[in-house]
């Protein structure tokens, strides 16, 4: 089982840039698709990108297209969020979650699917 730890989130104000980091506790990171997710007080869990264990394949929120990217590097066992041009409504917890490829091997977008999650950080974007 994978334990999974985000760290770089904070309060930052419009148009400014974050880079979100989740670390896997061990190298069976590297046959996991990784997703992020995020949730704002009171709104459901909803997708934001994920990436294939080779990180061949992304796959994007629209509301995030252009904006965010996902990465990975399989050797550090941390798969990464880098989010540019933050707006008031990117602002809400944001958490890391690993799909075993063994399970599914398509990039998916459903919270269900994810077999471990992290603790979440909080992202907080002023107007």
């Amino acid at each position: 089982q994978v334990q999974l730890v985000e760290s770089g989130g904070g309060l930052v104000q419009t148009g400014d840039s974050l880079r979100l980091s989740c670390a896997a506790s061990d190298a069976t990171f590297s046959a996991h698709n990784m997703g992020w997710f995020r949730q704002a007080p009171g709104k459901d869990r909803d997708f934001v990108a994920a990436i294939s264990w080779g990180a061949g394949r992304t796959m994007y929120a629209d509301s995030v297209k252009g904006r965010f990217t996902i990465s990975r590097d399989n050797a550090k066992n941390t798969v990464y969020l880098q989010m540019n041009s933050l707006k008031p409504e990117d602002t809400a917890v944001y958490f890391c979650a690993a799909d075993p490829i063994y399970y599914h091997n398509d990039l998916l977008a459903r919270a269900n699917d994810y077999a471990y999650w992290g603790q979440g950080t909080q992202v907080t974007v002023s107007s």
